[in-house]
């Protein structure tokens, strides 16, 4: 391929200009480029005014079509259209997406844009179309965007080149933090909590203060994320400073919630706020399938009287129940309580994506407030300087009001006759020129001196702004505080909505007391077909399996029990019988319900008994003894308890139930060893139990010598301890051939 192809080959094909070069450089430039794209202009925030590209445009086209706060709405088509002609030649509903999301008070904490008409709501409801819906912008929009018209920030031409568009929001605010923010990009993401502005506003006059403070004295002003829907955080203050220190962590969110006593000893549970960006719908079908299931039997019903406020009420199945309790159950198994990932992965300047810490956002907004102010002051110096210009051409008009006047009736070139006359600028003697003879009449010199007076002392003081850093910063923490008045806890909506508080002590109840107890047969096939009948059925009652397959194995059971699986590849794997699928047809594969491989067959399936032992062993004859506690799992790939390599299998499990094991190998072999002789394990090989020339362990068995062993031959004897005690020996013996009578098929068959 290298021969062939030439990174500097150009022909001339067509008589259009083509360059050859190789495919993986060719692709990779492109993707290259369309990462950069994605990272850059769609799915990362600027660290200083907290807005993506779409949301920029989408406030400055608003602000283009003067709809400000106080005036009136116009239609989102009209806007659309005017950011999709303008701005951001995307999908009308992507902008529209983007446009609605900043109007729902349920999802943004301080909206951007005020919204008339459906925008969706809690419930996951879509907004109406854009043809139905109004908008305008919000005082925390118009906020972001002040000094627009003051050089405060640098503008870039549109896409096609016919406007201008802003790189980046003035920004009186830090809204990445204020707001938060979401997005995936290519390679990376970004997902930022939304905060109080008041304690945002507090945090940055901290840092002005002090720009070396610590991460810990920050957490004093910001303690946490501030959720539009409220809650309860309940992550300890070490996480969180963790999080906001390297920006990178997670946040426990939960519901609140609040017992309503009904009299009579009957009561309810009612929560009236539910986790940031949680569907109510969706909260409710969960939680009345984990009624329908009968995974929380304490719980009776769940009701939605939520108007505009959220109202879900939560029946107990009975007074006696804990209201804790029941909620605590609750948050492990819906969405009443979840963990906000945080990810400040930002654009610092709008060109590196970096993650950062608080500390170093809130930096990044503070320099970006102090590039403002200087671009604003020079602007508002160079007003000042053209206006002091006019002015001293107007005084000189004003003290020659009857020459002016003369020279503009007489002469043909007035303008360079004044100029020459009396020494003016072309500025000034184009502004004398441009008076309105009903300005002539109200030039009086004391207003223009005064006038000119008040702005040489403007810009006096703003000469001393531009040359004193702390001057500087004395102005952004001014402007911090007037933001804070107007945006923080005195405000409306401004309070904290999210409180703080530790995670309640409430003893833990396992899941199986949350499951209603009842009674059921676990029928299992040869082929792995697992079901569980209602009631205790007749195990000797004929089933029906599929064509080919066959009864393996039929006990019976509780809905709170757990049943444990033992593979041939040594791992053993837990299985709730409230989730297995109910016995009208044949069942479900167990291997759906856990990972046990293909090539790996059932060795065994029992009842789950706390503190139980297990005799494992091997094909090869190894085994050992091991706890049930030590063998559930917890995920569906099992817990590997009984190693086996190549050739070898799991062979034999069966519960411990006397003081003696017999054995008996492929070539009809019996040894009886005490118990005692083999280790107690949680996992390995084991050790040696019947010592083989030819073959392997074929069965195994645990019983009392006392009470001696007994297997199903014609006579149906049980041989007794006396009978039995050639048979007994050392463990890893090779043991005698079996006595008469015993089974054909070589297993004790108990």
């Amino acid at each position: 391929m290298a021969d062939i192809i030439d990174d500097n080959n150009m022909s001339d094909d067509a008589g259009g200009l083509t360059t050859s070069e190789p495919l993986r450089r060719a692709i990779g430039d492109r993707y290259l480029t369309y990462a950069l794209s994605t990272i850059m202009h769609r799915a990362l925030p600027d660290a200083r005014d907290g807005l993506k590209p779409v949301h920029r445009r989408i406030m400055y086209a608003m602000r283009g079509l003067k709809l400000d706060p106080a005036g009136s709405f116009r239609k989102c088509a009209k806007i659309v259209g005017e950011v999709m002609g303008n701005y951001h030649p995307h999908g009308d509903q992507a902008i529209y997406d983007a446009l609605a999301r900043l109007a729902q008070d349920f999802n943004v904490r301080y909206p951007l844009v005020d919204g008339q008409g459906n925008f969706g709501n809690i419930d996951g409801d879509n907004p109406a179309a854009q043809r139905y819906t109004e908008a305008r912008l919000t005082e925390a929009a118009q906020a972001l965007m002040v000094g627009l018209s003051e050089n405060a920030v640098d503008f870039r031409p549109n896409y096609d080149g016919s406007e201008n568009e802003p790189e980046v929001l003035p920004a009186t605010y830090p809204n990445l933090l204020a707001n938060g923010s979401s997005g995936i990009a290519v390679g990376m993401a970004t997902n930022i909590a939304p905060h109080n502005l008041g304690e945002l506003c507090d945090a940055a006059i901290h840092l002005i203060k002090a720009p070396n403070a610590r991460d810990e004295t920050l957490l004093d002003y910001v303690p946490g994320p501030d959720f539009p829907t409220g809650g309860i955080l309940i992550e300890p203050r070490e996480n969180i400073l963790e999080a906001y220190r390297t920006g990178r962590g997670s946040f426990r969110l939960r519901a609140r919630w609040d017992t309503e006593d009904l009299g009579r000893g009957q009561w309810q549970i009612v929560v009236t706020e539910i986790p940031y960006q949680v569907q109510k719908s969706k909260l409710i079908e969960k939680i009345a399938e984990l009624i329908q299931l009968k995974k929380i039997p304490i719980l009776a019903d769940v009701r939605d009287e939520s108007a505009e406020d959220i109202r879900l009420v939560l029946e107990p199945r009975a007074k006696t129940v804990d209201p804790a309790v029941l909620m605590e159950t609750l948050f492990k198994l819906c969405d009443l309580e979840i963990r906000f990932s945080l990810n400040m992965n930002v654009l610092i300047d709008g060109r590196t994506p970096k993650v950062c810490s608080m500390k170093e956002v809130l930096r990044a907004f503070l320099d970006h407030r102090r590039e403002v102010l200087q671009r604003r002051s020079k602007h508002r110096l160079d007003k000042i300087d053209r206006r002091l210009e006019v002015l001293e051409g107007y005084i000189v008009a004003f003290l020659n009001l009857d020459r002016v006047i003369e020279i503009i009736r007489n002469e043909d070139e007035p303008k360079q006759i004044m100029m020459a006359e009396f020494e003016l600028t072309d500025v000034q003697a184009e502004a004398i020129l441009n008076m309105r003879l009903r300005a002539l009449r109200k030039l009086e010199e004391m207003e223009l001196r005064k006038e000119r007076d008040d702005l040489l002392v403007e810009r006096a003081d703003l000469d001393d702004l531009l040359g004193n850093e702390d001057l500087q910063w004395s102005s952004i923490t001014e402007q911090l505080r007037e933001t804070r008045d107007k945006f923080g806890k005195k405000s409306e909506g401004g309070e904290r909505r999210t409180e703080l508080a530790d995670a309640p002590e409430v003893e833990e109840v396992p899941i199986e007391a949350m499951i209603e107890k009842e009674p059921i047969t676990i029928v299992c096939s040869a082929m792995g077909w697992i079901r569980a009948m209602k009631g205790h059925i007749d195990l000797g009652q004929e089933l029906k399996f599929k064509d080919g397959d066959e009864s393996r194995f039929v006990f019976h059971a509780e809905t709170t029990d757990r049943l444990l699986l033992l593979g041939a590849n040594g791992r053993f794997y837990t299985l709730p019988c409230s989730q297995l699928p109910g016995g009208r047809g044949m069942g479900e594969p167990v291997r759906l319900m856990v990972d046990l491989p293909n090539e790996a067959e059932m060795i065994d399936l029992f009842i789950y008994k706390p503190g139980g032992k297990m005799l494992v062993a091997s094909s090869a004859g190894d085994g050992f003894v091991v706890n049930t506690d030590d063998v559930l799992a917890q995920t569906r790939t099992g817990k590997q308890v009984l190693n086996v390599r190549g050739e070898t299998k799991a062979h034999v499990c069966r519960p411990v139930v006397g003081d003696h094991i017999a054995c008996v190998g492929e070539n009809r072999k019996v040894l009886i060893f005490p118990i005692d002789e083999l280790p107690e394990m949680g996992r390995g090989k084991g050790v040696r139990l019947q010592k083989y020339k030819d073959g392997g362990l074929n069965d195994a068995t645990t019983f009392t010598l006392t009470e001696g062993l007994s297997w199903l031959d014609p006579a149906g004897r049980t041989r007794t301890e006396a009978e039995l005690n050639e048979w007994i020996g050392k463990r890893a013996s090779a043991g005698r051939m079996a006595p008469r009578g015993f089974p054909r098929d070589n297993k004790f068959n108990l």
